[in-house]
């Protein structure tokens, strides 16, 4: 659908991109079309300090873009004493980015379990084994603490870690960017007013 001409609400455009993108990343091109820029707020002195790294979005819907995590790493941190959050998905292959930018809450327990079952048991294991974001002297002392790990859940299905949790970050402010020749880029913005969107088109 064309930017100039947009729905009432961002998600049915999202929707369209992401399925394109999937396509794209389906057809072997060399993207994660899930992968997305995470940037939290971190304490620093008297201020604040923007971390930003890649997570994969593992379900949307028009609530928000819920991502998984250690609830102690460095991001569960910093989302705890400041959820304010911006996503960046970019998708150079069809010359599209999409940021995002809202409110990072917990998802419930039960969907952080449902996504646990889903996972390979290696990705289990590690969730139990890896202290994340923390130090540690070397390799081998991770592999120690998956290698207790497989032993404490040899006969049985690997549970969710106490620590291991979710993300859902509700959008405030979206913006769809589209590559046009002579950098003469499409620019479209949603932003929160009320119970509605507000829309309006940027300069490259």
């Amino acid at each position: 659908m064309p930017l100039d001409q947009p729905p009432a609400t961002p998600f049915p455009l999202f929707e369209e991109w992401f399925a394109d993108a999937r396509r794209a990343e389906a057809a072997d091109r060399p993207f994660s079309a899930t992968a997305m820029t995470l940037s939290t707020l971190a304490r620093a002195g008297s201020g604040w300090r923007p971390r930003s790294r890649v997570v994969l979005l593992k379900e949307w819907d028009e609530r928000g873009f819920v991502f998984f995590t250690h609830t102690d790493s460095d991001k569960g941190r910093e989302l705890a004493a400041c959820p304010q959050a911006a996503l960046v998905f970019h998708w150079p292959e069809l010359e599209r980015q999409i940021r995002v930018e809202g409110t990072a809450a917990p998802v419930t327990r039960a969907e952080v379990e449902a996504y646990h079952a889903t996972r390979p048991r290696g990705s289990q294991l590690g969730a139990w084994a890896s202290r994340q974001s923390r130090p540690i002297g070397d390799r081998a002392e991770l592999e120690a603490a998956v290698a207790l790990a497989e032993e404490r859940f040899a006969a049985v299905e690997v549970p969710a870690p106490p620590h291991w949790g979710g993300f859902r970050v509700a959008p405030e402010r979206m913006e769809f960017w589209q590559g046009r020749r002579s950098r003469l880029h499409d620019r479209l913005v949603y932003a929160v007013d009320g119970a509605g969107w507000t829309t309006e088109l940027l300069a490259p």
